[in-house]
């Protein structure tokens, strides 16, 4: 492979001759060979995002050349084009701070615009400093904030939350189209008194509602940028407004309601944000372990189990038993929950170690929001399109299981007494009879009296 030299404050540097990044960028290469997982291109795309508004803020406020600004917005425009998506080859375990990934962009953008301004790699001296000009007014301690939040709001209201809505509104259709179906509740997955199967959809329904609100009520702590904070919080070497205007900058590109951060030491050394973010992820994670655990296990059988829903059959479920079909939505769902109740765990470990001025646990806990988030929209897509919509309802079974319960007793609670209904209740399992016989022969109560009681229909 061909080389060039590429330098920064600490020497010289052998770089790929085909490749934009300079010497940090390779730095960190080959003192961070750690993992296989990437910097998210969620992050790139906000990186090149902020880099731009940046530039165009910095001339604005007169602190940098037209030429070399136009320059740095074309390179981020290739880069949100994804034409330099070769160029960000950095993993996620690197200094707390982000500060190689920060540089990694500086330095692609530099040259990149370098070269759009005639020069060439090999140039001893560039037109376009990554620190003097793509980094100017910033540090890596509010850029990779900035980046952080740019890229989970729009990842979280562009897709988590669309995907997780449709999946609502799919349970929602179901609760209706079972709304008259009656069946036996369970309690401690034991028989309980009646209710619909519509009704245990809609509790459904309610979670993922409150989920929603929970991440919702996330964005407005999210849509605040660090930006303007530089080192420490304080602004040094940005100009005044400089904070508010790039805000705007970055709203308007993206269409999206960002905002300056009204305290930039919070926004540095702590990212309750995140966490906060996080925490509502895990709250649906563990709503949705609830759903797809009862979904498979309604489903259960087809022969042996509860057998109450038949669900979409879409792929062999076994290389051994022959026309066996397995739950492999709600598996995958499952899985998916278990993975973001765990990024939580990490998300919560690094948001409680923000340390002074500065928290520098900002890669891993970004890359687990985003995974997370991104899970969860897939998941739910997939959930709803491959289970929910093609669920049904198994009328037969679900009867059978109603007329066979013990607990319909409890109607008679009213009429006859606690203890006299668990008499007839324990009379029926011990002696194989049903509710009915085991009552009539109590001779508590008529067998008219008994219809008219325990009528399933009215107990819900």
């Amino acid at each position: 492979m061909s080389k060039r030299i590429e330098k920064d404050s600490l020497g010289p540097v052998e770089v790929p001759a085909d490749k934009y990044w300079g010497a940090q960028t390779q730095r960190s290469i080959e003192n961070f060979k750690i993992g296989r997982e990437k910097m998210p291109e969620e992050i790139i795309e906000a990186f090149a995002i902020l880099k731009k508004a940046c530039a165009i803020t910095n001339q604005k406020l007169g602190v940098l050349k037209p030429d070399i600004a136009a320059s740095i917005v074309q390179a981020c425009d290739e880069i949100l084009d994804k034409k330099l998506n070769d160029n960000f080859p950095l993993v996620v375990w690197q200094t707390g701070s982000g500060t190689q990934s920060n540089m990694n962009l500086n330095e692609v953008i530099a040259n990149r615009a370098h070269v759009i301004m005639g020069g060439s790699l090999e140039d001893a001296e560039k037109k376009v400093h990554p620190n003097d000009h793509v980094n100017k007014s910033q540090s890596s301690n509010d850029t990779f904030p900035t980046a952080m939040h740019i890229s989970a709001y729009k990842l979280i209201t562009g897709s988590t939350i669309p995907s997780l809505v449709a999946l609502k509104d799919a349970l929602q259709q179901k609760s209706d189209e079972f709304a008259e179906i009656v069946k036996i509740g369970r309690t401690h997955l034991m028989d309980a008194t009646p209710l619909t199967l519509g009704q245990e959809f809609s509790g459904y329904v309610s979670q993922l509602e409150h989920g929603l609100k929970a991440l919702t009520h996330t964005l407005d702590h999210l849509r605040e940028l660090a930006l303007g904070g530089t080192a420490v919080g304080t602004g040094i070497n940005a100009p005044k407004g400089f904070d508010k205007v790039v805000a705007e900058e970055i709203a308007s590109l993206t269409g999206l309601p960002f905002i300056t951060a009204p305290n930039k030491f919070e926004a540095l050394s702590a990212h309750d944000a995140i966490v906060e973010a996080s925490g509502a992820l895990k709250q649906i994670a563990v709503s949705l372990m609830k759903i797809a655990n009862d979904i498979r296990f309604l489903g259960s059988g087809p022969r042996c189990g509860l057998g109450e829903l038949a669900l979409p059959a879409n792929e062999p479920g076994s290389s051994i038993m022959p026309g066996k079909v397995n739950p492999t939505q709600s598996e995958a769902m499952t899985m998916v929950a278990a993975q973001v109740i765990g990024n939580d765990a990490a998300i919560t470990v690094g948001g409680m170690n923000g340390h002074f001025q500065l928290n520098v646990f900002k890669p891993v806990m970004i890359y687990n929001l985003l995974q997370a988030a991104r899970l969860l929209a897939d998941a739910s897509v997939s959930f709803r399109v491959n289970c929910v919509e093609g669920i049904q309802a198994i009328k037969h079974n679900i009867d059978n299981h109603l007329s066979n319960s013990l607990m319909l007793v409890t109607a008679l609670n009213p009429h006859i007494g606690y203890d006299n209904a668990a008499k007839i209740a324990k009379r029926a399992h011990e002696e194989n009879l049903t509710l009915k016989q085991s009552a009539i022969e109590s001779g508590l109560l008529s067998e008219e009296e008994f219809d008219q009681w325990v009528d399933p229909g009215k107990m819900i």
